[in-house]
């Protein structure tokens, strides 16, 4: 895991962003408290430790497990932390995950903002840092075969989208301070886009939502400790 300090960040994207969506609002947050944030999302290896199964369509001890629901998730969690006194690791929130993900960045990549091909299905700048619909050849893959970004976290973007602890609703636009989503909804956040998608949905500030129960293979999880 890495450690992230508390701090601020421009939640969201400029109106001038390329691949933008309306529901990404631009509003300043606050973390007033540092966490730990995985390094990679949660492999099957792990997963397969903890509870004695794997559910991924792509198989490999280093891949993300993916085919997980968000109650998936939250199951591993408990059963992770009941056998290991004092763990308390949790889902990160919404806010959390996007500002480990920027590292202090602002543009759509910490790698820039896109250059986007005439088409657009590739951008340069993600080519060495996110596995996605250009190059990943309709697969997951192992996590760390792309470049961290300056917090040291990989797979921040690309590979598989990963479950947030929020329930999905609109920023409402205001400052905010520690924000965890609406009190009840019918979706969870997912973040950071996947290996079959295209440029627009593999940034910073992208934002999509399933149903708690809804397992993809496009879809995992990282897993954060402390800051609560």
């Amino acid at each position: 895991m890495r450690w992230v300090p508390p701090g601020c960040l421009e939640m969201g994207s400029t109106r001038i962003e390329a691949g933008r969506r309306r529901d990404e609002t631009r509003h300043s947050v606050v973390i007033t408290r540092g966490y730990w944030l995985g390094d990679t999302p949660v492999t099957q290896a792990l997963w397969e430790a903890v509870m004695r199964a794997d559910p991924a369509r792509f198989k490999g001890a280093d891949w993300p497990v993916e085919l997980v629901s968000w109650e998936d998730c939250s199951d591993f969690v408990r059963a992770l932390n009941d056998g290991v006194d004092g763990l308390g690791v949790r889902l990160p929130t919404e806010a959390e995950w996007e500002y480990a993900c920027r590292a202090g960045t602002t543009a759509a990549t910490w790698a820039g903002a896109l250059t986007l091909t005439a088409n657009g299905t590739r951008a340069k700048e993600l080519d060495s840092i996110a596995w996605y619909a250009a190059n990943s050849g309709n697969t997951s893959h192992a996590v760390r075969g792309k470049a961290p970004n300056p917090r040291g976290l990989y797979d921040m973007l690309g590979n598989v989208w990963e479950w947030c602890s929020d329930w999905h609703g609109a920023y409402d636009g205001r400052p905010a301070v520690d924000p965890t989503g609406p009190s009840k909804g019918a979706t969870r956040v997912i973040r950071g886009g996947s290996w079959e998608d295209h440029p627009r949905a593999v940034r910073a500030s992208v934002r999509d939502a399933l149903h708690p129960r809804d397992g993809r293979p496009t879809v995992g999880f990282r897993l954060a400790r402390g800051g609560e």
